[in-house]
């Protein structure tokens, strides 16, 4: 297959549904790591790509800004701008690390070891039901499950609640795919509806605090002041989308190349209690597919990249895919290893501040998931052709049919 030009490279959501377009990227790489692309709807972008300039932006938020231009490619309404600056994702700091204390936590190596047990339990629980020789829609039935338990477990969101969790976060992170939301507003809809059952969590906590993260945020201050509901609001749906989207997707990603190469599913089946083979084969997993594609960032004054000049105001766009195959630090990055190390992936970000809260319990949902599987059913199979999800920020499936055996 002929390698794009580079007046054919296109990142935007069209591309993504049909698939991950990695031979942009390595054209880009290799010719113009810092690719002005332009939008048909605004001021364009520039694609940064490499693995050292995208952790090099990552760890200088007083220079690359979150909170001026929000973290989406497109540009933000006003109002917009003022609800993603509530997000954890969409401040900068010292505001973001005054915020993060809330609820830090709550997603500390300690914690996360102390949920194990119960994530492998769920996991298993979600195994026992796959039954052998019948056809599986992935995603729903088993990938979204087990992080939409754990984030709700611990949120302090009742199990009821679960089946409208899911729901109402596509809706909002589907903004661009028609299969998600239905009309131009139904996102802003799931939002009021989110918002509405976050409120009466919020209250019923306020007069009976419990050891979750909802009674944290209600009851936790920031520079000595208690959150606003609004506050309360935004911190909850970040933390809910952000805490069952990504997991799952990184879940439905590991399937389907587990589906499709038989050689690392029977590796990892015959040795599905090597501790550490799973260790690397999770890290793995995690570079060969983020759930995020990028993240933008905002110049705070004129700079360069590579000597390119960027001004006051331009976006850069973080596409952490493209890192996670840079030919200067994996060595055939192509290829799936599961044996891979060292493996430094920019799958939860660059570093910096904004490095993932949640890395810790994805990495274990992840591993405890897809051990659970393999242990019941050592072979998969593909029984229809997946769907992506028309996104250019969520690099997500949306539809998985498998037979495990």
């Amino acid at each position: 297959m002929t390698a794009p030009a580079l007046n054919e490279i296109n990142l935007l959501e069209d591309t993504w549904a049909r698939e991950v377009p990695h031979e942009q990227f390595a054209v880009l790489r290799r010719e113009d790591p810092v690719h002005w692309h332009e939008l048909p709807d605004g001021e364009g972008f520039f694609a940064i790509t490499k693995h050292e300039d995208i952790i090099k932006l990552s760890r200088d938020p007083e220079l690359w800004s979150v909170e001026k231009g929000s973290f989406f490619i497109r540009d933000q309404t006003d109002q917009s701008l003022e609800n993603l600056a509530l997000t954890l994702v969409g401040m900068d700091p010292p505001k973001h690390s005054r915020f993060r204390k809330l609820v830090n936590a709550a997603f500390a190596p300690r914690m996360v070891r102390k949920l194990t047990e119960d994530i492998k339990r769920r996991a298993d629980l979600l195994a026992q039901q796959v039954e052998p020789g019948a056809e599986v829609e992935f995603v729903e039935t088993i990938a979204a499950r087990l992080p939409l338990q754990i984030i709700c477990e611990m949120m302090g969101i009742p199990e009821e609640d679960e089946d409208n969790i899911f729901n109402w976060s596509n809706r909002m992170v589907g903004f661009q795919d028609p299969d998600f939301r239905t009309t131009p507003e139904d996102g802003q809809i799931a939002a009021g509806e989110i918002y509405l059952r976050c409120n009466q969590l919020a209250e019923d906590r306020q007069n009976d605090p419990r050891d979750d993260i909802m009674s944290a945020l209600v009851h936790g201050e920031v520079d000595g002041e208690r959150l606003t509901t609004h506050e309360i609001n935004m911190f909850f749906v970040t933390l809910i989308v952000a805490g069952n989207e990504t997991t799952r997707n990184l879940l439905a990603g590991a399937m389907l190349e587990l589906a499709q190469n038989d050689a690392l599913r029977e590796d990892l089946a015959r040795n599905v209690e090597d501790d550490a083979l799973w260790r690397s084969a999770t890290e793995e997993f995690l570079r060969w597919n983020g759930s995020i594609h990028n993240f933008r960032r905002t110049a705070t004054r004129d700079t360069e990249v590579r000597g390119v000049k960027i001004r006051e105001g331009q976006k850069a766009v973080l596409f952490y895919t493209s890192g996670n195959r840079d030919e200067d630090v994996f060595e055939n990055p192509q290829v799936f290893d599961p044996r891979r190390t060292p493996n430094d992936h920019v799958t939860f970000g660059g570093g910096g501040p904004h490095f993932c809260l949640g890395s810790g319990l994805a990495r274990t949902e992840i591993n405890a998931q897809l051990r659970a599987l393999l242990r019941r059913c050592p072979t998969v199979e593909l029984t229809g052709e997946p769907r992506r999800m028309r996104s250019d920020f969520i690099n997500g499936i949306k539809y998985l049919p498998v037979r495990f055996s």
